[in-house]
């Protein structure tokens, strides 16, 4: 198992997942990236999104709303379990766009679980949240 090779291969996809929302809205191509039975915990939605049809639904719903500025991602941290078919994902980012006349920066984290399905890695799970304040502790 080339663990570099897979590692690049799964920062690849989620910078060309992100860029499904953050470049425009381009549903079709996003959804080939979310496996069918995924779930999501967002901050702004109670509960979870479950399966895929809620989650594109969840993104479609922001890129709609608002326009993005500028989208980065940093930090990625790539953890590779049972002999390369799942990996979790955690990254730093920071977004500004704007809604309506309103532009805001936020930083925040993700954290994914990817599972590989014959070549492809498609996202299972995913997690957000805005960075706390800097001095904030837990």
């Amino acid at each position: 198992m080339d663990s570099e090779k897979i590692r690049r291969e799964i920062i690849d996809m989620l910078h060309a997942m992100n860029r499904c929302w953050t470049e425009g809205w381009h549903e079709e191509e996003f959804r080939q990236y979310i496996h069918p039975e995924a779930v999501a915990i967002v901050p702004t939605t109670p509960g979870r999104l479950e399966g895929r049809e809620a989650y594109v639904a969840g993104w479609r719903e922001f890129a709609q709303a608002t326009v993005v500025h500028e989208w980065k991602e940093t930090g990625h941290k790539v953890q590779i379990y049972a002999g390369g078919k799942c990996a979790v994902v955690t990254n730093f980012f920071t977004i500004t766009f704007g809604m309506g006349p309103v532009k805001q920066t936020m930083q925040g984290r993700d954290m994914y679980f990817l599972v590989k399905e014959g070549r492809k890695w498609l996202v299972a799970a995913d997690q957000f949240s805005p960075e706390p304040p800097q001095g904030a502790t837990g």
